[in-house]
């Protein structure tokens, strides 16, 4: 298979099928990455298409750092393009907009639940709790970036964490029982 390195020189000296094979290579990351933030497949499709379309016409100003950076910053478009996408469509609601979920003493253990059952639960929590739950934990942004590029206080870009992790938790628990059975 072909580094990255490879990839991009192929890329920067005109070799058309060298983009088709970049977007091969990425396309099912990119989908990942936009389903965590937009359950809706069709509109991941929009995402993603204007995401392969801004990576394409800006991959000359791309500055690689090794193996392994391309796919960051492929990964990096697609969550500012999908936390674009709720942004305009006005995805997002207040957090008072949820009630609160009672304490729970510990976090469950998550070792025995299937990546895509995990990714649907993500997917089911309201769309402004989970983008600040990918943004915090995939993409490892800290609140004060959040909260800017959502238009919110960093502290409340904290509270909404902390509530999305305590209905994951309860979700995760909800899981585990039913399993038991």
């Amino acid at each position: 298979m072909e580094t990255e390195r490879e990839l991009l020189e192929a890329i920067r000296g005109g070799e058309r099928a060298a983009l088709h094979r970049l977007y091969d290579r990425y396309s099912d990351y990119a989908m990942a990455i936009g389903l965590r933030y937009i359950p809706e497949r069709d509109e991941v499709r929009d995402v993603l298409q204007d995401s392969f379309v801004r990576i394409f016409t800006s991959i000359s100003q791309f500055n690689y750092n090794g193996e392994g950076s391309l796919k960051s910053w492929i990964g990096r478009i697609v969550s500012n393009r999908a936390v674009d996408y709720l942004r305009e469509h006005q995805h997002f609601m207040t957090v008072d907009d949820i009630p609160d979920e009672p304490d729970e003493p510990e976090e469950p253990d998550i070792g025995d639940i299937p990546p895509d059952t995990l990714t649907e639960m993500i997917g089911r929590l309201p769309t402004n709790y989970r983008t600040v739950f990918n943004l915090y934990v995939f993409e490892q942004w800290p609140h004060r970036k959040i909260a800017q590029l959502m238009g919110i206080k960093e502290s409340t870009s904290s509270s909404i964490f902390f509530r999305a992790r305590r209905m994951l938790a309860k979700q995760i628990r909800e899981y585990l029982k039913s399993q038991e059975t």
